[in-house]
């Protein structure tokens, strides 16, 4: 019986042992793959479109004057956050994430989390890294944390330069619902922390696809666009009543259920699912990463 293939750096780590002040564990450091990240030109484009869109809804605001709400309004049955926009800074902030939650910040998850192992492999730099030798795990473990903690980082922007843009033009006060009622000015950070930590968490879906994606594609451009394409896709399935209660197994289904957090009192119920939903095909994705890069022949 013939002994398993081991990888190219595996060997070379098995013939040298001895190399003096070589740690596994400090090979490519989270620090030094933030920074290379964080210098890089699509980083730097992402943050600036996430930080110029409420200027541009505070400019639509102005030109088209109060909203109104008549698409999808109180009369729809929906929660309607453009109903109450222009009522306070928190209003502000929280119609922002509306209309950037469904597809504006996937964007950034998809673009992060894709461009992980794809970009190195593009670049022919990807085999150089293994061979330093920085162990598979290793790397795809750096770049998975990095990319996540800048998705994170793209989500909170938004609401920050919201809720800023939003008391200068708006000023600062409680958070007023469209079904009537509203939440304390002292509590509305604390919702929209909520807000954002439950988007962040039903956006591991599309982190773990793209980043699946990344270790299967040596194009950038496939990994993210195969990891928003599929997003769409299950927006496309929810969207499709016939499905019944199937559609309480896509991830889609709970992509608004941060809602709740805007009520008067905060109903967890639709967010646990949700996230629940969210966690368990991450960590499969992510699983299927580093399983089928461990095995990979790497040869750019």
């Amino acid at each position: 019986m013939s002994a398993p293939v081991q990888p190219p750096e595996a060997r070379v780590a098995a013939e040298h042992p001895e190399a003096p002040g070589y740690r596994a564990g400090r090979t490519l450091p989270l620090r030094v793959e933030a920074m290379r990240q964080l210098r890089r030109r699509r980083t730097l484009l992402m943050g600036g479109v996430l930080a110029a869109l409420p200027f541009i809804l505070i400019i639509a605001f102005a030109i088209g004057g109060t909203p109104d709400g008549e698409d999808g309004g109180r009369g729809s049955g929906r929660i309607n956050l453009m109903d109450v926009a222009t009522e306070s800074a928190a209003n502000f902030a929280a119609t922002s994430l509306f209309v950037s939650a469904g597809f504006l910040l996937v964007i950034p998850v998809a673009l992060f989390c894709g461009d992980t192992v794809a970009s190195e492999a593009s670049w022919s730099s990807l085999r150089y890294l293994l061979a330093a030798p920085v162990p598979r795990v290793r790397l795809l473990w750096s770049k998975l944390v990095v990319a996540l903690g800048f998705s994170l980082a793209a989500m909170v922007l938004l609401p920050v330069v919201a809720l800023a843009a939003g008391t200068a033009a708006y000023g600062w006060g409680p958070l007023k619902l469209p079904t009537g009622g509203a939440v304390a000015a002292g509590d509305t950070v604390p919702r929209l922390m909520i807000v954002v930590a439950f988007i962040f968490v039903s956006q591991l879906v599309t982190a773990g696809l793209a980043f699946w994606l990344s270790t299967r594609t040596d194009a950038p451009l496939g990994a993210v666009g195969g990891a928003v394409f599929l997003t769409i896709v299950g927006n496309v399935l929810d969207a499709v009543t016939a499905l019944g209660s199937w559609r309480d197994f896509l991830p889609a289904h709970w992509q608004f259920a941060w809602a709740d957090a805007l009520q008067p009192q905060v109903e967890w119920g639709g967010m646990v699912k949700g996230a629940a939903i969210s966690v368990t095909y991450a960590l499969i994705l992510f699983a299927l990463a580093f399983r089928g890069f461990s095995r990979k022949d790497i040869v750019s």
